[in-house]
């Protein structure tokens, strides 16, 4: 067994992809399977054990096979990622959301492992199993699942009259001015660039019945009405104080943000890490947990990591076992146990789950992974800057849509 990569190691050296492939071992004679992980375990310490336990486990039962995890940063993924699959090393397996799987399976860099699920598709989550399929192909194993769900201030609500915590959107606006009596914010709305849109704007678009992308996927479909609706209800409530005057600048942090110092009431698209931040601020007492906010649907923000497997390994049995032992549900539940997501199938039991991750398990059933596109992470940054201007009054709702979507167009019209 090699000793679990420290993350940034790879960075350190140069990531010297030659030095990182797989194969057969000389020394020992066993088949070495290398797969990137990303730090989906936050704890450093914790993750390197974790990690080390799995590969002592597969390996004790599969005495024939060196397994080397590469524990990489989240920072340059994609970039490291793309470089890796194009020079044909680097590794066997590696984890990949389900915005990012689609550029590659398309340009035939993966492995379809829709055999490898088929013996226990029926435990896994339908909405993991289909953010991971490509074109009726399904490129990745989903070995856990994240969700999102609003946290929100019962104090702030009740000091300010509102005796039932909005769980619709139009519910939400109508209790905006109410808090804002009490100068407390009624949405922590974060605008910041650094921020996905699936944890601020997209959740709205969805909710409302819209779209990022035409079903075709050859234009851009959010500056529709119900994305025009959708952002317009946004600058409603800023126009009541229901967002923070720094909307389009403030990150989602809890520690140290508006939403811990009683400024704002509630996030729509919080994560259960963030909900205990929350409690240890304000009172455990005082968190409440809801379910997705509702439009014409809920709709939670929610995605697999699926463990894909490149094409170019030499190792593709032996990778295929590992794949099969790290999504099995025993490791799953433990994966689920150290990073606080949660299990991609239905078969795995989480021990110990705390209370928090119990309430936003119920929202397990309205998640969905955004719009899966290839260039749905390029779409996005087109989309966030206008999004600003329009927090900012410097575009109307409609006028900012709009410039989005031809700048959007022009791109997937390119192919660049």
């Amino acid at each position: 067994m090699r000793k679990v990569a420290a993350a940034g190691l790879a960075a350190a050296l140069g990531v010297v992809l030659a030095g990182c492939g797989s194969g057969s071992d000389s020394g020992s004679g066993k088949s070495t399977v290398t797969m990137w992980m990303y730090p989906v375990i936050s704890d450093q310490a914790k993750s390197q054990a974790f990690w080390a336990k799995v590969e002592k486990g597969f390996e004790t039962a599969n005495p024939a096979v060196d397994l080397k995890i590469d524990l990489q940063p989240w920072e340059g993924r994609q970039e490291k990622v793309t470089t890796a699959l194009a020079a044909k090393k680097g590794f066997d397996l590696v984890v990949l959301g389900p915005d990012q799987i689609p550029q590659y399976a398309q340009q035939g860099s993966l492995v379809a492992l829709d055999d490898l699920v088929a013996p226990a598709k029926s435990a896994y989550l339908p909405a993991a199993l289909n953010a991971l399929t490509v074109d009726g192909k399904l490129y990745g194993v989903p070995i856990y699942q994240t969700i999102t769900a609003p946290i929100y201030n019962k104090k702030a609500f009740a000091d300010a009259g509102v005796s039932e915590v909005p769980g619709t959107w139009a519910a939400l606006k109508e209790a905006a001015p109410k808090l804002a009596a009490k100068k407390v914010a009624v949405l922590d709305y974060p605008g910041a660039p650094e921020i996905s849109l699936n944890q601020s704007f997209y959740p709205m678009l969805w909710s409302n019945g819209g779209s990022v992308f035409a079903q075709n996927g050859k234009s851009v479909a959010f500056n529709g009405p119900e994305g025009v609706a959708a952002l317009q209800l946004l600058l409603d409530l800023k126009a009541a104080g229901g967002i923070p005057e720094n909307a389009a600048t403030k990150t989602n942090e809890i520690e140290g943000g508006p939403l811990a110092s009683g400024k704002t009431a509630m996030y729509h698209a919080a994560t259960a890490l963030q909900a205990v931040q929350l409690g240890a601020a304000i009172g455990a007492e005082n968190v409440g947990i809801g379910l997705p906010l509702e439009g014409s649907k809920r709709v939670a923000f929610g995605i697999p990591g699926g463990l894909v497997l490149a094409k170019h390994s030499p190792q593709q049995a032996e990778a295929r076992k590992f794949a099969e032992y790290l999504s099995s549900p025993e490791v799953a539940a433990d994966l689920a146990k150290e990073s606080g997501f949660f299990p991609a199938r239905t078969d795995a039991t989480v021990p110990g789950q705390s209370p928090e991750a119990t309430e936003f398990a119920k929202s397990l059933e309205f998640a969905f992974p955004g719009d899966t596109h290839p260039k749905a992470r390029q779409v996005m940054a087109l989309i966030t800057p206008h999004i600003q201007a329009a927090l900012l009054g410097k575009e109307d709702a409609k006028t900012a849509l709009d410039a989005a979507a031809q700048e959007a167009n022009t791109l997937l019209a390119s192919g660049g």
